[in-house]
């Protein structure tokens, strides 16, 4: 039995003699020396990550004006930030984009800016008090300015991501980066072997209190991150460091298209190795994390799982979906989270990281709640109509013209002789053909791109997918295609007359 105390694996690096080892090395000397004798051999493995991670940002203190201001509202370079704390106290929340530049630039860019030692415009307001008595400041700073700037992130290091795939027709914009249709990529996140959470799953080392690699600099775990869901393998972190401190190496601002601005962020953790159960869990391989490729292109908190993956499938660079190869790739940079590792491996070796145990440890079982709606949501099928037009696809463009008049209906789903939809044939489409002397099947003039929703999908998604198509209507299928009704720019604005 092997049994370690921090105060001895402490003593080595003092001295000299610490073994340190990363996570991806340890893999091996487990496979060469087995569990126990690794546990007596390796004193410290270190981890790394760097992914982007939106829940980030920056707690600062710009000091006192003259005369002084109880700042309301507050902007850094168009940035707004939340200032309702004290009077010269805010957060600049990484994700909050400009109100000039939008979605380009964000806190992120702030945050790195400033790191960079850049002049950052700052303007704010307030409504005047006797003791702070200012109503509007404007001035330039930069990071060396402020009284303090702490980073501040509710929630980093996931121990794993779901992987991204798009099974629809167009191009989705993502926080997973950009989907292709037809399941044409698959996106992913996080480190794999080298992930921290990963090689401690059982939080045995890592809680509040245990210090890490933040940024290139020294920072702390000061709790488990929002949305901790431990139960399901997706620990998070809250992590504090002094962004005065950190290298801009290991900080850096994006903005994903379509979606928004976040900050990449590299992240280190040694884990010491008090036991053969640590040893164990620091031998975790690629192959050994799974995780579930989701389809993004349902509007849903519930994404479908297209199917189970390990992180050693996804770097391989594809995976197969429905038989055939999709191309994977990462948000995040392996080389960089080797390099994190590494680094910090030296800075153990060499005496200048110590190693501590968690004052508190964090929670290993539960998962985060969904929003709690006091509204109901209406669904497609609350509101679609359960009458639909149907008509074959071998059918005459008369018959279809019949149909409609019949039915005082302006559009017919086109179905093919087992009952799926593969098309939609409108009022206007027949007059077309009629104007151009087409009388052929209605397979010659309907439309094959049909859009289409699921009786379970929210209204709101529906709705504006309909605004962004620019159509009036949208057939409402169930798995098979089959045509269960349609929904109709009317079903929606009725909808909102009785609301509102």
């Amino acid at each position: 039995m092997v049994k370690k105390s921090i105060h001895e694996i402490n003593k080595k690096i003092e001295d000299g003699s610490v073994n340190v080892v990363t996570a991806e090395e340890m893999v091996g000397i487990v496979e060469d020396l087995g569990v126990e004798s690794a546990a007596k051999e390796v004193d410290v493995v270190t981890t790394g990550t760097f992914g982007a991670m939106c829940s980030s940002g920056l707690m600062l203190n710009l000091g006192h004006s003259e005369p002084p201001i109880k700042i309301q509202k507050l902007w850094f370079n168009n940035v707004e930030a939340y200032s309702g704390i004290a009077a010269v106290d805010a957060y600049l929340g990484a994700a909050q984009i400009s109100d000039t530049r939008g979605i380009q630039y964000g806190g992120a860019y702030v945050i790195e800016d400033l790191l960079r030692g850049k002049e950052i415009n700052v303007h704010a307001t307030s409504y005047g008090t006797d003791c702070y008595p200012r109503k509007v400041l404007d001035t330039a700073i930069t990071l060396e300015d402020l009284n303090e700037a702490v980073l501040l992130n509710p929630r980093n290091a996931y121990q794993k991501y779901n992987a991204a795939t798009n099974s629809s027709k167009r191009i989705l914009n993502t926080y997973m980066g950009e989907l292709l249709p037809n399941f044409g990529n698959v996106t992913y996140s996080g480190a794999g072997v080298l992930s921290p959470l990963s090689n401690d799953p059982g939080y045995e080392t890592i809680g509040t209190g245990t210090r890490i690699f933040l940024g290139g600099a020294q920072g702390y775990v000061i709790g488990n991150g929002t949305q901790h869901s431990p139960s399901g393998s997706f620990g998070t972190l809250m992590l504090k460091g002094n962004l005065k401190e950190m290298s801009p190496d290991y900080l850096r601002a994006a903005s994903f298209a379509g979606y928004g601005t976040t900050l990449y962020m590299g992240i280190g953790i040694p884990i010491p190795i008090l036991n053969e159960k640590l040893a164990a869990a620091t031998a975790v391989r690629d192959e050994d994390i799974t995780t579930s490729v989701l389809d993004y292109a349902i509007g849903s908190r519930d994404k479908p799982v297209v199917r189970q993956v390990n992180y050693a499938e996804l770097r391989s660079g594809s995976v197969q979906i429905e038989g055939k190869d999709v191309p994977t790739s990462s948000l995040s940079s392996f080389k960089n989270a080797r390099k994190i590792a590494n680094e910090l491996k030296e800075w153990v070796k060499h005496g200048k990281f110590f190693v501590s145990m968690p004052v508190e440890k964090l929670c290993s079982e539960g998962s985060a709640k969904p929003m709690k709606q006091t509204q109901a949501v209406p669904l497609v099928k609350d509101v679609m109509s359960d009458f639909i037009v149907t008509i074959k696809k071998d059918q005459t463009v008369q018959d279809a013209a019949k149909k409609i008049w019949e039915n005082s209906f302006n559009h017919l789903a086109v179905v093919s002789d087992t009952g799926e939809l593969v098309g939609i044939l409108t009022a206007w489409d027949i007059s077309k053909a009629v104007a151009e002397n087409i009388f052929d099947s209605v397979e010659s003039v309907m439309t094959k791109k049909v859009l289409t929703c699921a009786p379970n999908e929210p209204v709101d998604l529906a709705a504006r997918r309909l605004d962004r198509y620019g159509v009036s209507a949208m057939p409402v299928i169930d798995a098979q295609k089959k045509v269960l009704g349609i929904i109709t720019s009317d079903n929606i604005s009725k909808l909102f007359a009785r609301r509102y």
